[in-house]
């Protein structure tokens, strides 16, 4: 009776494990692929199977971040507000759990810029709050890369006039590029976070005109990951037609 019991005791923990390690490979190849109705599916799955493993939630959360984000860029508003009251809900659930404020904080300051994506009149209320959230995450731990992306997020989509710079954006973004370099196999193997903070750097000195760093970035994307479509067949592309009319 006793080996059963630490038989089950074995499976129950490494059942959630191994769904986690499937389910990053799936985010990951579905991201390079830009496969999105893949990403829903192994998220919707994930929600499905959710327990109380804390590491499961904070990468269903991750997900769930992600395609938030694509969603609003796609302007499916509805699809975008279905997801953040999930992810808000699991996020509760992490805190519950005693999980890592710094994680916390910085997936709070992401979803109050997604509610001023839905709703820019909320900008002047949600804005400070969502800074605020992305300061304590970097207080709480100034090694975990995540608080440093969302100042970056903020200082590149809030206007000039209010204080917004994309020079300061790159800078964010490039602190947590340096954290996540020195910590690979949390960060940069198979995982579609390090990726899509390449894009960004890249798209911020995009903006600011600066087209061959933006190239270095894009470059190194697919350095990463050569089959990095996103990058690949637009972000690049994209980038080598303005250089030719400059």
């Amino acid at each position: 009776m006793e080996r059963k019991s630490c038989t089950l005791i074995v499976i129950l923990i490494l059942v959630p494990m191994l769904l986690t390690a499937s389910s990053k490979i799936r985010i990951y190849r579905a991201y390079i692929g830009n496969d999105m109705p893949e990403w829903k599916a192994t998220m919707d799955e994930m929600e499905t199977q959710k327990n109380n493993d804390p590491a499961y939630l904070a990468e269903l959360v991750n997900y769930q971040y992600g395609y938030i984000g694509y969603c609003l860029g796609v302007d499916d508003d509805d699809a975008a507000k279905t997801y953040l009251y999930r992810a808000e809900k699991n996020l509760e659930q992490l805190e519950q759990l005693g999980f890592s404020s710094a994680t916390i904080n910085a997936y709070r300051s992401a979803f109050f810029g997604y509610k001023i994506g839905l709703s820019p009149i909320k900008a002047p209320f949600l804005g400070p709050k969502s800074i605020k959230a992305a300061e304590q995450s970097i207080q709480a731990d100034p090694e975990n890369p995540l608080g440093y992306v969302q100042l970056g997020h903020a200082e590149f989509h809030m206007p000039a006039l209010f204080g917004g710079s994309k020079t300061k954006a790159i800078e964010y973004f490039q602190k947590a590029e340096k954290l996540m370099e020195q910590n690979p196999e949390t960060w940069i193997t198979q995982n579609w976070n390090y990726l899509n903070l390449m894009a960004l750097i890249g798209q911020s000195f995009e903006a600011l005109n600066k087209y061959e760093e933006a190239k270095s970035y894009y470059s190194k994307a697919l350095k990463a990951e050569p089959g990095f479509k996103w990058v690949k067949d637009k972000l690049l592309p994209n980038l080598d037609k303005n250089l030719k009319n400059e």
